[in-house]
């Protein structure tokens, strides 16, 4: 059986000031954002969410979310795991992650291994993975799906970005520092997409800070070619 996502946008961090932050840390009211996220999530694991493993985008600001909330589950060996598909999906400064082997000696309880090579590039033909349409989006969503659908844990978290979070994975409006909880819908067969279905309970978001309307995949970003798919474009957060 799949496994149940909770799916979390990180808290504030310095970007939301200036975008040209590269691979920004949390803010000072991020940071007592994961002490409220905290203390929400916390009471129902391992109540209604039997988490098996941690996956957080390679970026600073989403492992410190995931840190700050899940210190002890991860100091007592629960695994944290980095993944490429989940970042961001510009290649402004903000959504551009550190080199690898720099985050691999500051914070030697994530493991970084399976990180994409390639990353954090996104504008190369080596990064082309990560470009930054609606092609490229829907598609690396799927593949972020792919990954988790077969794996034995119940429940997986996953701490990523509003952006790729709405307009790659799910349809959802995610504020800084809410969550989600979906199953993944049956498939008809092996052809068919991966899609998630959410939890009623956790529809404004576990804290209640998020918009209920949904938007189709890939909305308001630009097709390969260059033009955009509707006419309300996003700015990715």
């Amino acid at each position: 059986m799949p496994p149940t996502l909770v799916l979390i946008r990180h808290a504030e961090a310095l970007h939301n000031v200036d975008n040209n932050i590269p691979d920004p840390e949390l803010s000072e009211l991020g940071r007592r954002q994961c002490g409220d996220l905290r203390e929400n999530i916390m009471a129902r694991i391992p109540n209604e969410l039997d988490v098996g493993l941690i996956v957080v985008s390679p970026m600073r600001r989403t492992i410190e979310t995931a840190m700050l909330v899940f210190h002890d589950l991860i100091e007592k060996g629960m695994p944290i795991q980095a993944h490429a598909s989940w970042q961001e999906n510009s290649a402004q400064p903000c959504d551009t992650g550190s080199p690898i082997p720099q985050l691999v000696a500051e914070l030697p309880l994530v493991d970084f291994s399976h990180v994409d090579p390639v990353f954090p590039d996104k504008t190369s033909p080596a990064g082309a993975t990560y470009r930054h349409t609606r092609q490229g989006i829907v598609a690396r969503g799927q593949a972020a799906l792919r990954d988790l659908y077969s794996r034995p844990e119940k429940v997986i978290v996953v701490v990523s970005h509003s952006g790729f979070l709405r307009v790659g994975v799910t349809g959802c409006w995610f504020f800084n520092a809410d969550y989600r909880v979906f199953d993944f819908e049956e498939r008809e067969d092996a052809s068919s997409p991966y899609r998630l279905r959410r939890w009623n309970l956790t529809a404004a978001g576990g804290m209640g800070l998020s918009w209920e309307h949904m938007v189709p995949l890939g909305d308001g970003l630009p097709d390969d070619e260059g033009t955009e798919h509707d006419g309300n474009a996003k700015v990715d957060e």
